[in-house]
């Protein structure tokens, strides 16, 4: 993105109405407190500082500052309230430790934290009215193109944090329908007479070759165009706009993973499949002495799964069939429970040791994973990683199951996976995972892997 362009949908205000609030809600806390201005700012006022930092700059990651944003009033107080909890986070740890070594006034603090929170909330209410209802220096735009097909354009346009004032609308052909200021071919006119500082184009793919003309028109007299691009249909897709280098560049995308989320996630793995070796190591020696004893063959089972979009990887297993059930499985399949064959799931699976009904029933066979987890070809949270002959037969819609990484546990498995034969079901919650992705869903789903570990249910 050219430099001129950088934070072009940052709504500047907002953001420093934050910082305004959260030094008001300073100056309140030292009054409480009992402490001059000079005195807080001299005890606390770094710590102050990081917090508010924080809360910025998570606030900004969530768009919230983003004048395309729609204004809902429960999705700004969660987000807000998201954004204050992950702020806390950091600087209550500097507190515990700072409190353990130095005195230090909790009250300041607490009513800095209360102050703040109420303020900013109620603040980002009177911001979003003040912007939306004090048109003052508000850019003066018209939208050319179809009247009746800006209804629902108009309704996003009014419910995002944009500040504009509509001045009319401009046919892209000749017309007498009154409701037009005039058509395309009077632009400039019109730009002239009505004081305009932006133009939106909603084209239809038989104009494409028009606009360049109009669009020239726009820039040489300094007047923004903002091209609304409906070209293609993307049923169920999110989308964003970017550059790269001088080009434009829309994309459709179904996974909801971006940058930050992954790192989020793969911190998380990290940190959980490290905790998960440590304390399973018990277990998985035990159980790794048991399999020994019980049959022949090796106490870990590799075998070739399918991980993110098709990309394949060694996932390992505790064993807990006979060493030839690969072999067996072709001469079972008759007795495969999952309908179309697209997965193997047999109840009564004859290839399954004693020591493997325990461990199968325990889920202990799946704790090897752990280490799929730490190297990062799974993840904890996740689909189902399918086997490489079960992928051979996927249709295209079911790969989509395949766009984040497979995971030890998942929505099919918390949704009494036993139960499940049905694959289009089993790709229905996979992607319904994919979808409504969140750090949240992630923690929900782990515990009810645990709750349903020790309740002993949805598994064979």
């Amino acid at each position: 993105m050219n430099k001129f362009n950088r934070g072009v949908s940052t709504n500047l205000l907002h953001m420093v109405c934050d910082c305004c609030f959260m030094i008001i809600a300073f100056l309140i806390a030292s009054l409480i407190a009992g402490l001059t201005p000079y005195r807080s700012l001299e005890l606390y006022g770094p710590l102050c500082a990081l917090f508010m930092l924080i809360f910025v700059m998570v606030n900004k990651d969530a768009r919230t500052y983003n004048i395309t944003t729609f204004f809902y009033v429960d999705r700004t107080i969660y987000t807000i309230t998201k954004s204050f909890l992950i702020a806390l986070v950091p600087v209550a740890i500097i507190i515990v430790d700072y409190v353990s070594r130095n005195s230090f006034d909790l009250k300041f603090y607490g009513s800095y934290v209360i102050a703040s929170y109420v303020l900013v909330i109620v603040g980002a209410f009177v911001v979003r009215y003040l912007a939306k209802h004090w048109k003052f220096n508000a850019p003066r735009i018209l939208l050319v193109g179809d009247i009746d097909r800006f209804d629902t354009f108009k309704k996003f346009l009014f419910k995002s944090n944009t500040s504009v004032k509509l001045i009319g609308y401009v046919s892209m052909e000749e017309t007498n329908d009154e409701r037009y200021l005039g058509n395309i071919k009077d632009l400039e006119k019109l730009l002239q007479e009505n004081a305009i500082s932006q133009v939106y184009i909603m084209h239809r793919k038989t104009d494409l070759v028009d606009i360049q003309e109009y669009m020239d028109i726009c820039l040489d007299m300094g007047v923004s165009v903002k091209i609304i691009v409906k070209l293609f249909q993307a049923h169920g897709a999110q989308r964003y706009v970017s550059s790269v280098g001088t080009y434009p560049v829309v994309t459709y995308h179904r996974v909801c993973l971006d940058d930050t989320s992954r790192a989020m996630k793969r911190i998380i793995d990290i940190i959980g499949s490290l905790v998960g070796i440590i304390l399973s190591s018990p277990i998985m020696l035990i159980t790794a002495i048991a399999i020994k004893l019980d049959s022949k063959g090796p106490v870990i089972f590799k075998q070739k799964r399918a991980g993110i979009n098709g990309s394949t990887f060694n996932m390992y297993k505790f064993r807990s069939m006979c060493v030839d059930a690969e072999e067996l499985k072709a001469k079972l399949q008759e007795q495969n429970e999952v309908k179309d064959g697209m997965m193997f799931k047999m109840k009564d699976d004859p290839r399954i040791t004693k020591v493997g009904k325990f461990i199968r029933k325990t889920s202990i066979d799946e704790l090897p994973q752990f280490f799929n987890v730490l190297f990062g070809s799974m993840s904890l949270v996740g689909t189902r990683p399918p086997t490489l002959d079960e992928v051979e037969k996927y249709k295209r819609t079911h790969w989509r199951r395949m766009s984040i990484k497979p995971g030890i546990t998942g929505m099919w498995q918390v949704s009494g996976r036993s139960q499940i034969t049905d694959f289009e079901e089993i790709v229905e919650l996979d992607t319904i995972y994919i979808d409504k992705w969140s750090i949240w869903l992630d923690f929900k789903i782990m515990l009810k892997t645990v709750l349903s570990l020790i309740q002993r249910k949805g598994a064979y």
